[in-house]
């Protein structure tokens, strides 16, 4: 612990089986705006989860291609939105980290998955929900609305959410979460979501 915050390096390591190949997760940053508070949650979570034993890559909407896809280009080829897509794509499991404008998240992240491929982009993809806002709900609101649009896209939702409600003073992108309770839910979740990786997979082998 430091000056009050926990630290991500107080995540315990889990060792990479032999006989387990290293899953890849997406940590989707889910806002356009520079500077944003969720890209500092999303890199701060990325060595815990590479702690677990997985790829962990942050992918930022920041660096969206947005006009590319300036007035509806469905149905087109575009490549540069191909490429930034296929990260999420080709990952075993999505970690969406989500503030909430407006009573909802941002129109970027819908944007985004507009030009998803459809049905089968999210179809049984592990994904998990971290929310992050000023109030006091930590963007409940947000990631139950993209929690809709995930189940509608066949995805296999993780059950176990985080909220960092009032987060410009609950957390510190280098410090950690000053509330000792959210950064345990926070590790639970990490830890969770790998094993139910895992699982999923295991699953739709069978």
């Amino acid at each position: 612990m430091i000056d009050g915050f926990v630290a991500f390096g107080e995540v315990t390591e889990k060792k990479v089986s032999k006989n387990r190949m290293m899953k890849t997760i997406c940590i989707l940053s889910g806002t356009d705006r520079p500077g944003s508070v969720a890209l500092k949650v999303a890199n701060y979570i990325k060595p815990m989860y590479e702690a677990q034993g997985v790829a962990a890559r942050v992918v930022s909407l920041e660096d969206f291609p947005a006009e590319e896809v300036a007035g509806g280009k469905y149905g087109k080829e575009l490549p540069r939105t191909e490429a930034f897509r296929k990260q999420v794509i080709e990952a075993d499991g999505i970690v969406m980290v989500i503030p909430e404008y407006n009573g909802s998240f941002p129109g970027i992240l819908k944007l985004f998955i507009d030009y998803l491929p459809f049905p089968e982009a999210f179809r049984k993809k592990p994904i998990a929900f971290v929310g992050e806002a000023s109030g006091a709900f930590g963007a409940l609101r947000a990631v139950e609305q993209m929690q809709m649009i995930c189940a509608y896209r066949n995805a296999h939702i993780y059950p176990e959410r985080v909220f960092l409600q009032r987060v410009k003073s609950l957390f510190d992108e280098e410090k950690g979460i000053r509330d000792e309770t959210i950064s345990k839910l926070l590790h639970s979740q990490i830890e969770g979501f790998v094993q139910f990786v895992d699982q999923v997979e295991e699953l739709e082998s069978v």
